[in-house]
């Protein structure tokens, strides 16, 4: 009996970064989470894309600059669909706009680049080999997601109509995407989730799939953009090592709902966030 995917259509499945130097990049990586890193393109290839990996399992990619679009560090979110070529219709008819592909990625899968409304960049993923990361939520991989918007209601248009999110709406500002049904998906892959969901959190949390973040308006700079948390096991730790590695601190640490977190960057400057989970903060 095969075992199911640790993905459906519409949750987010995969993570890679666009560097300058994708070596250094590694380096630090590594060195803040403790990747094992490898290139896996054919020794014949032209460039190189290597994986960072915990414990046998991939995490996440280091890509190097592509030839089309910005060449600027920055962290990418793909999301798993059944077809590429009937995502860019829906993205086309939703009012985004299609940046890259469809086209093959070897034989890992197939891939797409878009934007949506307010230009903020994502990536999708139709998998044959390659099936996304396999370790998630564990400290040193990707535990989040985020869309950071300033038209909250376009996103809802926009991202429902293209993948059938919804939101879960926790307090001002704390606002989630959800997918109907994700939660019984969970339950399929870990008898427990749904109990264990009830006990920690309000209903509907258990399909979530990523988080939707408003960008103040008293914020002229920031674009919107999809960003990337990791899990880590002590965001003060993290935040000493990643300045220790070259990293820059955007936001110290801070307490906020269920964590401890702080944004930085990489040496080149990609952003992310380092996320603590505390459970004591949930008050």
């Amino acid at each position: 009996m095969t075992s199911p995917d640790r993905y459906i259509a519409g949750v987010p499945c995969w993570a890679d970064t666009d560097q300058p130097d994708q070596d250094a990049a590694a380096a630090f990586y590594g060195g803040l989470f403790g990747w094992d890193v490898e290139n896996v393109m054919p020794a014949e290839a032209p460039g190189k894309y290597l994986i960072g990996r915990l414990g046998g399992g991939d995490v996440a990619g280091i890509a190097a600059y592509q030839e089309v679009g910005p060449q600027i560090p920055v962290w990418n979110t793909y999301i798993w669909v059944d077809s590429v070529e009937e995502t860019a219709d829906k993205v086309r008819a939703a009012g985004g706009t299609v940046v890259q592909g469809p086209f093959d990625v070897n034989d890992a899968g197939r891939s797409a680049a878009f934007l949506d409304r307010e230009g903020a960049q994502f990536l999708v993923w139709e998998p044959h080999r390659h099936r996304g990361s396999a370790v998630v939520n564990e400290p040193g991989s990707v535990n989040f997601n985020n869309l950071n918007t300033r038209d909250i209601n376009a996103a809802k248009e926009f991202y429902g109509a293209v993948f059938g999110w919804e939101t879960l709406e926790l307090g001002p500002g704390i606002i989630f995407w959800t997918l109907p049904d994700y939660g019984k998906h969970l339950e399929l892959l870990n008898p427990g989730t749904l109990e264990r969901f009830a006990e920690f959190g309000p209903a509907g949390f258990e399909n979530v799939v990523a988080a939707l973040v408003p960008i103040s308006v008293d914020d002229r700079e920031s674009r919107p953009n999809w960003g990337i948390t990791f899990a880590v096991a002590d965001a003060d730790e993290t935040v000493a090592k990643a300045t220790e590695l070259g990293g820059t601190v955007l936001v110290p640490a801070f307490e906020a709902p269920w964590v401890r977190m702080s944004v930085l960057t990489d040496p080149a400057g990609a952003v992310f966030t380092a996320s603590q989970f505390k459970p004591e903060n949930a008050a």
